[in-house]
């Protein structure tokens, strides 16, 4: 597959070989070829590791961050960095070595000031700043030692540095970038998670007026057909499609069916009912609160209290409380006694 990472590789090598292959092209001989050939074969052996070395991210480095984990990735690993750094200082002294002072400013004799400058810059797009620029360093001295400060100049070490700094400043970018990516992508992910509550806020809010309106529609219907003059059946009907109402909207969880018919037999009788979700029911499946709801209806069928709050409890161990009040025997109502009590706890809690 043809992408920009592989062309990328693709004219680093070719590049970092036309290089090499420069200092074999000799005008004149040199007095020690072999230690030529073995430098260049040195060369070409630590930049193409450099190139090509990218070892398999850490379980660490894929938990990051994105774009931490895209600089983790690309770092370049320390024994190549060892490398890198022993090239820049092994090569150009062996070169001006090699072919002699009489030939340290010719053509064949000065590839290494591309050269190095080339490897330093794939170190420095492997995120290896430091390493690069102390290369940049031993190049530059080792340089204006053998040839002269104006000579090495003049010969390449600017178009190195310069190669070098362009690519620290396009790293950057790129981090830049993928840091501005991955908090967009963060952004964006935040941004569907509220739409997708928002939906669901408002597909419960449709649901609920839905119900409002059938609970409530018929006694709302009744009350607009008689002006107003309503019946004592037709109040105890109001009466019973308000509580219906509260409790729908209170304690949806708690209710099925058979809560609803017992809810409704105590409001019947005269009772006052208050249902009240608290919380502490949030993740419980279906089959759970088939079980607490069984309880809750038993103990609303057995209950005679004149009031009767039931909350939902953020205790871990109990699940609902029932609580029944009445009035004392001879007290006024406001000392009501409390003639129920009832803690339906979470199904398989200890």
């Amino acid at each position: 597959m043809i992408s920009v990472k592989n062309v990328l590789i693709a004219l680093a090598v070719a590049f970092t070989a036309y290089l090499a292959a420069r200092g074999l092209w000799w005008t004149e001989p040199v007095p020690y070829p072999l230690i030529v050939v073995a430098t260049l074969g040195m060369y070409l052996a630590t930049t193409w590791l450099c190139i090509f070395w990218d070892p398999a991210p850490s379980t660490s480095a894929q938990a990051e961050h994105i774009g931490d984990a895209h600089r983790t990735r690309g770092r370049l690993p320390v024994p190549a960095q060892i490398l890198a750094l022993a090239a820049a200082v092994i090569v150009p002294n062996a070169i001006s070595f090699a072919v002699g002072p009489e030939s340290v400013t010719s053509g064949f004799a000065t590839w290494y000031l591309g050269g190095i400058g080339a490897l330093m810059t794939i170190v420095m797009v492997r995120r290896r700043p430091w390493t690069a620029w102390a290369g940049i360093v031993i190049l530059a001295v080792s340089s204006m030692v053998w040839m002269g400060p104006a000579a090495a100049l003049a010969l390449g070490l600017v178009g190195s540095i310069v190669w070098v700094t362009c690519a620290q400043l396009l790293v950057r970018s790129l981090d830049r970038a993928a840091r501005d990516t991955s908090r967009l992508a963060q952004l964006q992910r935040a941004a569907s998670a509220w739409q997708a509550s928002q939906v669901g806020r408002q597909r419960e809010r449709r649901v609920q007026v839905q119900q409002a309106l059938a609970v409530a529609g018929p006694v709302l219907t009744r009350t607009v057909a008689t002006g107003g003059r309503l019946t004592d059946d037709d109040r105890l009907e109001a009466r019973l499609a308000e509580g219906r109402l509260r409790d729908e909207m209170r304690g949806p969880r708690l209710l099925d069916d058979e809560v609803r018919g017992e809810l409704e037999r105590a409001r019947r009788r005269g009772a006052n009912v208050t249902v009240l979700d608290e919380g502490g029911l949030e993740g419980l499946d279906e089959a759970t609160l088939a079980i607490i709801r069984a309880q809750l209806a038993e103990a609303l069928r057995s209950a005679s209290s004149d009031r009767l709050y039931i909350r939902t409890s953020p205790d871990a161990r109990v699940a609902v409380t029932v609580v029944g009040r009445s009035p004392s025997v001879g007290g006024p109502s406001e000392e009501d006694g409390v003639d129920l009590w009832r803690e339906i706890p979470h199904p398989g809690a200890a």
